[in-house]
C-alpha cells in the first residue's frame, strides 16, 4: 500500500468513528442534556436529523465520504448506508427493511423523549425547590 493510500484509509477509519459517534449521540445524546443542559441545541438537530435519515430512506452524506476515502486508499466502498452496512449486521442478520427503518426511527425519538420528559421533571423539581427557599 502506497504511503498516500495509508492516509485514505486512516481518514476512512476517522469518518467511520465519527459516523458511528453522530449515531450514537442522536440515540443517547438526550442523557448529556441531564448533567449539561446547553447540549440540548446541538442534540435536537442531530436528533431530528437521524429521525429523517431513517425515515425518507437517504444516505448519509458521511457514508459516500467514507466510500470515496477507501476508494482513495485502494479499498473497496461498500454499497448503502451506514446503519445497512454496520449497525443492522450486529442488530440484525436480515436485510434492513422499510418498517424496520420506521421502527428504527420510533425508537430514537421514544428513547430521546424518555430522556427529555427525565429533564423536564428534574427542572421542574429545581424549580419548584428555588420557589420555596
Amino acid at each position: 500500500m502506497k504511503p498516500d493510500a495509508v492516509h485514505y484509509s486512516l481518514l476512512a477509519d476517522v469518518v467511520l468513528i465519527a459516523h458511528l459517534a453522530f449515531v450514537l449521540f442522536a440515540l443517547l445524546g438526550g442523557a448529556l442534556v441531564l448533567r449539561y443542559p446547553k447540549v440540548l441545541w446541538v442534540h435536537l438537530p442531530v436528533l431530528i436529523w437521524g429521525v429523517v435519515v431513517e425515515w425518507a430512506n437517504w444516505i448519509c452524506p458521511l457514508t459516500p465520504l467514507e466510500n470515496h476515502l477507501l476508494r482513495l486508499g485502494g479499498e473497496a466502498g461498500y454499497a448503502g448506508g451506514f446503519v445497512e452496512r454496520f449497525v443492522s449486521r450486529i442488530l440484525y442478520p436480515e436485510a434492513l427493511t422499510v418498517p424496520l427503518r420506521y421502527t428504527l426511527g420510533a425508537l430514537l425519538i421514544a428513547v430521546n423523549m424518555a430522556i427529555y420528559g427525565r429533564v423536564l421533571v428534574r427542572k421542574r423539581r429545581q424549580a419548584r425547590i428555588f420557589r420555596a427557599r
